[in-house]
């Protein structure tokens, strides 16, 4: 089996998150107020059960293994593992999202096993996202070299992919006489959709050739649309006739003005929701397939944006 035997696989979770012509939202957790490091977890599962209800298509759950003093992230994020098992338990409809497993930081088949878990509780509801992170300190902790990540990359790619595709196939790292034959249980009747979150230091041809479609940072719209046509271009060079999908993590502080005009965050936009519908046309109609709300609720409760996000922005998208 080769890695790109797992974008032809049909999966209605991708289906639904990621469609041509259309855009859908998601929210990441968890929701948390700017320098708030102690989370609430059993209000995130709450704010997962009502985004599940209101319609949003998707919940994203980062992979940070380690916490330092410099890093910019101060939150104490529970493993992605265990969060996303809860989130299979307290939701029904919506898609779960690994955004993103640190796949250079972690065996393939540690990944494999617990993304075939989480399948098997979400009844086929997840997306397993994957990137390689990028912090050099982070790897020397782990005992990895930063200058090998690409290649590390590609290799757990491989590796992981023959495991979460149907038939499934388990790539040992090493076969020594008389090893028996590998495989992962439980069955999936699926392959795992995989999808690569930012580029993993790979080229745009590779991701666009293995991976379901390609995952990045909000960025300003004449650039966005640049790396857009970047991507397009990779899709008809490396899986011309297929598609591959789009999509970006947008930072949103969302005023209780609705007409409060757009004005640009770190990462995102401060606006009320008339301004953000006419962003995310505008996003759409780019090529935009997805975004994932990153919710900052300094000024409004997490739920009361949910709410106002789910009343007047969904029913422009998620028909």
């Amino acid at each position: 089996m080769i890695a790109s035997e797992n974008t032809s696989a049909s999966s209605s979770i991708a289906n639904v998150v990621f469609a041509e012509d259309k855009l859908s939202i998601g929210i990441t957790l968890p929701i948390t107020r700017d320098a708030q490091s102690v989370v609430d977890f059993k209000e995130q599962l709450a704010l997962a059960r009502l985004a599940d209800d209101l319609g949003f298509r998707a919940l994203w759950v980062r992979d940070v293994p380690l916490n330092s003093v410099g890093y910019p992230d101060p939150v104490g994020h529970l493993d992605p593992w265990v969060l996303l098992g809860a989130l299979a338990s307290n939701t029904q409809r919506i898609a779960l999202i690994s955004g993103a497993i640190v796949l250079t930081l972690r065996h393939p088949l540690h990944v494999a096993k617990a993304a075939i878990s989480v399948d098997t509780l979400s009844h086929g509801r997840f997306i397993l996202g994957v990137g390689s992170g990028d912090r050099p300190p982070e790897y020397a902790a782990f005992g990895r070299d930063p200058d090998a990540r690409r290649d590390l990359y590609r290799q757990h790619w491989e590796t992981l992919a023959a495991a979460v595709s149907v038939p499934s196939h388990v790539i040992p790292d090493h076969v020594p006489e008389g090893a028996p034959e590998f495989y992962l249980l439980p069955h999936q009747n699926t392959s795992i959709p995989m999808l690569a979150v930012g580029s993993g230091g790979q080229s745009v041809d590779w991701i666009a050739r293995h991976s379901l479609g390609w995952m990045t940072y909000h960025r300003e719209p004449q650039t966005q649309r640049g790396r857009y046509s970047m991507w397009r271009a990779a899709v008809d060079r490396s899986a011309s006739g297929a598609f591959r999908a789009f999509g970006v993590a947008m930072r949103l502080d969302l005023s209780n003005e609705a007409s409060e005009p757009a004005s640009d965050i770190p990462l995102g936009y401060r606006t009320g929701h008339r301004a953000l519908v006419a962003l995310l046309h505008e996003m759409r109609d780019s090529g935009t397939h997805h975004v994932t709300l990153n919710i900052t609720s300094e000024r409004r409760p997490a739920r009361d944006i949910i709410e106002d996000v789910a009343a007047h922005v969904l029913p422009e998208f998620h028909r």
